[in-house]
């Protein structure tokens, strides 16, 4: 994967409503990276992406609707690069199956809690599509699972059975699982492309 240049230049934006902010601020970190937590619509302001981190994907989406952000990201959608993760993954979700603040962003239609509750949390080595070198270690906690995607969205991960849990639509990118609880920083390395529109974009 090449190497992100001027990451010192760069401010991304990580979602603090609710669930694991901090954990990704800690990567963006080590990237070089400036990072604003977002919690009202002013802090949208002058970022370069954003990344929805995992957590309760309905408190999310409640918080993000009473703090007026729902409209504003959904505005700022392909304009920056936007990465979810877990519960971000749904909110970012055209369908979850159930009443809840959404996104509607990215084409796809989401199961939520699909391998059940926290104890049937796992982890799995994934091929992903947008990574070189080794399998990226998927760390699944109350993971969703995506059921099926629209044309326009190319799917970059899946389970050895076949379940997708990874998918990009242009500069959206979203997650079943949670790489900011790994060592490995691809993934993360891999956004900070999109932002800087140096991804090939679909």
């Amino acid at each position: 994967m090449p190497v992100v240049g001027g990451n010192e230049k760069m401010r991304i934006g990580v979602l603090a409503l609710q669930g694991d902010f901090a954990e990704h601020r800690v990567v963006l970190a080590r990237l070089g990276v400036e990072t604003v937590e977002v919690r009202l619509p002013r802090d949208l302001n002058g970022i370069d992406g954003l990344v929805m981190p995992g957590g309760e994907s309905t408190t999310i989406g409640k918080l993000a609707h009473d703090y007026g952000l729902e409209q504003p990201i959904r505005d700022m959608a392909g304009s920056i690069a936007m990465w979810g993760t877990c519960g971000g993954l749904v909110f970012m979700a055209r369908d979850v199956g159930v009443d809840q603040p959404i996104l509607a962003i990215v084409d796809m239609v989401v199961q939520r809690n699909a391998f059940g509750r926290q104890v049937d949390s796992f982890e799995e080595d994934l091929d992903m599509a947008c990574l070189r070198g080794e399998p990226y270690h998927g760390v699944f906690i109350r993971a969703p699972v995506i059921v099926s995607v629209g044309p326009d969205v190319e799917v970059l991960g899946k389970l050895k059975d076949g379940r997708i849990v990874a998918v990009r639509q242009g500069r959206l990118m979203a997650t079943s699982f949670h790489p900011e609880l790994t060592a490995d920083d691809r993934l993360h390395r891999f956004f900070l492309e999109l932002a800087a529109g140096n991804g090939n974009r679909s």
